[in-house]
């Protein structure tokens, strides 16, 4: 049976019917603008720009007092948040600490959670992970004296897109200490089966850890149901914290008194960190893998971001987030059949994330072509187009009318006035 065409009275329809639609007021949105690139870096909320006022005002009125008595003390900060965030991991309150960057908590999890002895000296990551994964990966079996070329065992995808579960689990053996990978592919948009993974690695002995920097805030987890290790996430794309936002990190209760690997003033104890003993009395909880002084103005506009996840429900968001992307999809088919786009990401709602991916030749000229016409896409080199419509702030209508621009861009070949190169950011 023909699918009925897509027009934009339907979309305006299904805009009427959306639950979430009125969250759109909370951002500041650009008029005739359409912000296709939320995985990378999210709008700024009205929430969060008051949360972020409210510690500049702190620190103004109160200086270093601010950290126990302002409006919302410092000290605390980072505890308020993990708890905050915890509901849309499926973990508790403990589990989960808002402090450093995803980088370098992933550096510290690895050093608590990597302890190569024996044979068991391997890492399972895999050949499609997001660089700075890898890096962490390969300078922390270093520290070992292990090569990373022996050590660092990355899982090939059969399609250069996607990875099969079913390849990741051959992967794993006796020689196998930990495995990270993302929860959501970067650039293809590809949801693993995070459940599936970590019960094939724990009845291997294996440590499994995972980066949900793009999931996070897309859709929902259950960490401690599935009895993930470990995870790390940024809250600048979903979660919309702004630039260089504060990182997060989950530890399974499970491990909670286990010795930081790299401890710093912050893992203590709260009740005892002002003691300043030589002796590190570390935090029973996820609090002991914190290192520094909490980045309070990165911290502050979560706030008031979290504010906003806890009122829609991360289920809801997850619901109108693959509506989004479904009809992203519908319409490439509709209006862009034939002209040279590949999809690279799963059809499948269980196996997409909150993005989109779509491959072309040109895809650099074409990203260019989309900048100029009041389109904020994201490039992925050599040839992917990410485009990301987030449930909180697009409407159906916004991608009806992305997808209407793009197709007049390569009918009219706009683009091709402009290199097929990518900036130096993209």
């Amino acid at each position: 049976m023909t699918k009925p065409q897509i027009s934009v009275e339907t979309v305006q329809q299904m805009d009427k019917q959306d639950p979430l639609h009125a969250f759109r007021n909370e951002f500041h949105l650009k008029s005739d603008h359409y912000y296709m690139d939320g995985n990378s870096l999210g709008l700024l909320s009205k929430r969060a720009e008051q949360s972020l006022l409210t510690s500049l005002e702190d620190w103004k009125d109160y200086g270093i007092e601010g950290w126990t008595d302002g409006r919302e003390p410092w000290f605390y900060m980072a505890e308020k948040l993990g708890a905050m965030t915890a509901p849309l991991l499926g973990a508790e309150a403990e589990e989960v600490i808002n402090t450093g960057s995803i980088t370098t908590n992933l550096h510290q999890l690895l050093a608590t959670f990597y302890k190569p002895k024996g044979s068991r000296t391997k890492i399972i990551a895999d050949e499609l992970n997001f660089p700075s994964d890898i890096y962490a990966l390969k300078s922390q079996l270093e520290l070992h004296n292990l090569d990373p070329e022996e050590h660092l065992v990355r899982v090939k995808s059969r399609d250069g897109r996607t990875l099969a579960e079913d390849d990741i689990i051959e992967a794993m053996d006796e020689t196998t200490a930990l495995l990270l990978l993302p929860s959501v592919l970067y650039r293809s948009g590809q949801l693993l089966d995070v459940k599936r993974i970590v019960k094939a690695a724990h009845d291997k002995g294996i440590i499994a850890g995972f980066d949900l920097a793009h999931s996070i805030g897309a859709l929902p987890h259950q960490l401690d149901e599935w009895q993930v290790d470990f995870a790390v996430w940024c809250t600048y794309k979903y979660l919309n914290s702004g630039p260089g936002g504060v990182g997060g990190l989950y530890v399974n209760k499970r491990h909670f008194g286990t010795s930081p690997g790299l401890a710093g003033w912050f893992s203590s104890n709260k009740q005892k960190q002002f003691d300043m003993d030589h002796h590190l009395s570390a935090a029973d909880d996820a609090g002991a893998y914190q290192i520094g002084t909490p980045h309070i103005l990165s911290s502050a506009p979560l706030l008031g971001s979290l504010e906003l996840f806890h009122e829609a429900g991360i289920h809801k968001i997850r619901q109108k987030s693959l509506q989004l992307t479904r009809l992203m999809m519908d319409l490439l088919h509709q209006e862009l059949d034939g002209f040279g786009f590949e999809l690279a990401t799963p059809i499948e709602d269980e196996r997409r994330g909150g993005h989109i991916s779509l491959v072309h030749p040109e895809a650099a000229r074409i990203c260019k072509a989309l900048k100029a016409a009041s389109i904020t896409p994201d490039y992925r080199a050599p040839n992917v187009i990410r485009l990301a419509p987030i449930a909180l702030y697009t409407s159906h209508e916004d991608v009806y009318e992305v997808m209407q621009i793009l197709k007049e861009i390569i009918q009219e070949e706009k683009h091709k006035q402009y290199s097929n190169e990518r900036g130096i950011i993209a």
